[in-house]
């Protein structure tokens, strides 16, 4: 768990890629593989800049989603207060496991079976394809479209929707369900998005609404 990752100088960034993408952790001339299933969560930031250091797009594009998170809802913050660690020591929780390591592997293995047809292969690449496209609606606003790593994103993701959704196939809704949190920190807005206000969630919205689905 990374918390804060923007505030992670570049030889952290460094180190955090090489676990990200490796699996494997080097201190000095000694290399470390990591124990599977090996996942990275980290938060960031996306307020104070002082401080910060700017994430490189090849180590943002290795996470595969990206969530973003409002404030809470008043009974959700109600909670915050009433059992905030000020007054709960961290064992007062009685936190347990609910899954096991061999368990996660198994699932990860169950979501590769998961099938999914051609035609939603296909629409998977067209919506990644028209952020690249600079004559299209929100063409002026993309700096940087997707890369092929959102393909592979929305194609496993789109798997692991169907299998929580209690299938064994994909659907184009399992796709459109999780395209936000796949595309939105993989396309790097201009200039003029900033100025004018335009958001990558807003652009992802509308290439759901111009892109055929099967």
């Amino acid at each position: 768990i990374a918390d804060e990752i923007n505030r992670a100088p570049a030889k952290v960034q460094s180190a955090l890629l090489e676990a990200m993408q490796e699996h494997q952790v080097t201190i000095g001339n000694n290399t470390y593989t990591l124990e599977e299933p090996f996942l990275v969560f980290a938060t960031q930031n996306p307020i104070e800049q002082e401080g910060t250091y700017r994430l490189p797009e090849a180590q943002i594009d290795r996470f595969l989603i990206k969530i973003v998170f409002g404030y809470p809802a008043k009974e959700d913050e109600m909670r915050v207060m009433e059992e905030n660690v000020t007054f709960k020591k961290f064992e007062d929780f009685k936190l347990k496991a609910i899954v096991s390591p061999e368990k996660i592997i198994y699932m990860q293995k169950m979501t590769h079976d998961i099938y999914l047809d051609t035609k939603i292969k296909k629409y998977i690449l067209d919506l990644v394809s028209k952020t690249r496209e600079k004559d299209s609606k929100y063409g002026e606003y993309i700096e940087l479209g997707c890369s092929p790593r959102a393909s592979i994103a929305l194609f496993i993701m789109a798997k692991a929707e169907a299998l929580l959704q209690g299938r064994n196939f994909v659907i184009p809704k399992d796709v459109m369900t999780i395209a936000q949190n796949v595309m939105r920190h993989r396309i790097i807005l201009s200039y003029k998005a900033q100025s004018d206000g335009i958001g990558t969630d807003k652009i992802i919205d509308e290439l759901l609404k111009s892109t055929k689905a099967p």
